[in-house]
C-alpha cells in the first residue's frame, strides 16, 4: 500500500460527527511520508472533512466530536496534552481558493516565522527567499515584496500561500483543493511543485481532477456516502494499481464516469 515508505499520519477506526450528523466513518489509513496521497470521491462524501481532521481545523465548528484515533509519527493528534498550536505548525494547509493577508508580499511570509519568536531581520530575510524560491516566486517578486500581496495574480497568490506554509518549517503540507480554481497554466505550476516539495514533505491533496490525481499522487484514498449518508475510505492503495485495477467495484465506477 506505501510500500517501503514510513508512515507519517496513520488513522484507526476514526469518526467525525458534527453534532448529530454522523459525517466520516471508521476511517483507517496509513499515510506514507514523503509523497503525494491524493483524497478523491463525489462531491459531500467527506473528503475535506477528513484532511481538516489532520490538523484539528474542525476543532474550530461548533458541536464537532471525534472518536477513534490519529497519530502524527508516534503522536496522538488528538490527545488530551496536544499541543494544537505546534501541530499546526507540523502540519500547514493550503486552501481551495489563495488567502493571502492583506499585507505585503514579505510580511505575508514572515508573520508565521515571527509568530514563532523569530525576530532576527536577517533570519526572516533568509526564510522569505528561501520560501519564495522553493515556490518558484522569488524571481517573479524579489523587486516588489513591499508591494500588497493582493496584487498578484491568483496562480502567484496560490504559490504565496504554498510559501508561506512552508515558512514555519512543516513536515505535512495538506492542500483542499489548491487548484480548482486556477487556470490550466497556474495548475501546471502548481503540480511541478508539488511533486518538488514532496522529495522533502508529507502532501495530503483533496482533487475533483482524477487526471490530478493520476499525475502527481503516489497514493490514492477513495472515499464515497454509504446508505446511511456516512462518509466511508472505501480503497486506499498506490494510484497506478488504483486507476488500472481497482479492486472495489464502487471504486471502478467512479473513476470510469458511471457515477459522481
Amino acid at each position: 500500500m506505501a510500500g517501503h515508505r514510513k508512515s507519517k499520519i496513520e488513522t484507526k477506526a476514526l469518526n467525525l460527527y458534527y453534532g448529530d450528523f454522523h459525517a466520516l466513518g471508521d476511517v483507517t489509513a496509513e499515510i506514507p511520508e514523503r509523497a503525494i496521497t491524493a483524497i478523491i470521491g463525489p462531491s459531500g462524501c467527506g473528503k475535506s472533512s477528513l484532511l481538516r481532521l489532520f490538523n484539528r481545523m474542525n476543532d474550530l465548528i461548533p458541536g464537532v466530536r471525534v472518536e477513534g484515533n490519529a497519530f502524527l509519527d508516534a503522536m496522538p493528534i488528538y490527545g488530551k496534552n496536544t499541543d494544537v498550536v505546534q501541530l499546526r505548525k507540523r502540519i500547514g494547509m493550503v486552501f481551495q481558493k489563495p488567502n493571502v493577508f492583506p499585507m505585503s508580499i514579505n510580511e505575508n511570509i514572515v508573520i508565521g516565522p515571527k509568530s514563532h519568536g523569530i525576530k532576527d531581520k536577517a533570519d526572516l530575510n533568509a526564510i522569505t527567499e528561501r520560501c519564495l524560491t522553493q515556490v518558484a516566486l522569488w524571481h517573479e517578486v524579489k523587486d516588489i515584496l513591499r508591494k500588497p500581496a493582493l496584487e498578484l495574480s491568483s496562480g502567484q497568490q496560490q504559490r504565496l500561500c504554498i510559501a508561506r506554509a512552508l515558512s514555519v518549517d512543516p513536515e505535512v503540507i495538506l492542500m483542499d483543493e489548491s487548484c480548482s480554481a486556477l487556470d490550466p497554466e497556474s495548475t501546471m505550476k502548481i503540480e511541478a511543485l508539488m511533486l518538488e516539495l514532496a522529495k522533502q514533505y508529507t502532501i495530503i491533496i483533496v482533487t475533483h481532477n482524477m487526471e490530478q490525481a493520476i499525475r502527481v499522487s503516489d497514493i490514492s484514498a477513495f472515499m464515497m456516502i454509504d446508505d446511511e449518508k456516512i462518509g466511508r475510505l472505501v480503497e486506499f492503495s498506490a494510484t497506478s494499481d488504483m486507476f488500472s485495477n481497482p479492486k472495489d467495484k464502487r471504486t471502478e465506477d467512479y473513476i470510469t464516469g458511471r457515477f459522481g
